[in-house]
């Protein structure tokens, strides 16, 4: 009778201990991404800035601004998946990313005390996003390990939990870069 009791004990106690790891990586998880949604919550901020300081000179690059200002409308909505926030994220990258390789081509803009100020802010910004995304995965790869690895997959399962998208880099940034290309611009 005892020993029974002492195997039940076991296994409420083995079956806590899950379940508040679980919980633990859960709530890791839903930090972090805390943490981006605020730094793109700074960057968004910072877009409406960075559109007005280029407007007046980027006549060719129209449609690049629409699609930036268009994504921080949507980024802003605040109606969006976690998910949705990853895929979005990508692509307000890509259009910033094509914002700063246009502004090469406006030497007086580069030359702008103000623009410049604002560059370095959207860097230092970029950065802390970039090393956010590096503790989101390791926050992520630890919960889906133990959504998906026996016997912590039993619980998970019980609590309705599911695996989590990873920040990723978009294909184009895979690909290596052309040096040559880069050189003789």
């Amino acid at each position: 009778m005892y020993a029974a009791l002492g195997i039940v004990v076991a296994v409420l106690f083995v079956i806590a201990l899950i379940y508040n790891s679980l919980i633990g990586k859960k709530n890791r998880v839903k930090n972090v991404f805390g943490t981006i949604d605020v730094l793109l919550k700074k960057r968004y901020d910072l877009i409406p800035q960075l559109v007005a300081a280029v407007k007046g000179y980027m006549q060719h690059e129209r449609s690049l601004l629409q699609e930036i200002t268009e994504a921080r409308a949507r980024a802003v909505s605040g109606r969006l998946s976690d998910d949705e926030q990853v895929v979005l994220d990508n692509t307000v990258s890509k259009a910033l990313g094509g914002i700063m390789v246009a502004v090469e081509n406006y030497p007086d803009l580069k030359a702008d005390k103000s623009f410049m100020h604002l560059q370095r802010t959207m860097t230092e910004v970029e950065e802390q996003i970039s090393a956010a995304r590096r503790a989101y995965n390791a926050a992520v790869e630890a919960f889906n390990n133990a959504v998906e690895m026996f016997p912590t997959n039993i619980i998970a399962s019980m609590m309705g939990y599911k695996t989590r998208s990873f920040f990723e880099i978009r294909e184009e940034e895979r690909r290596p870069v052309d040096a040559g290309g880069l050189l003789s611009g």
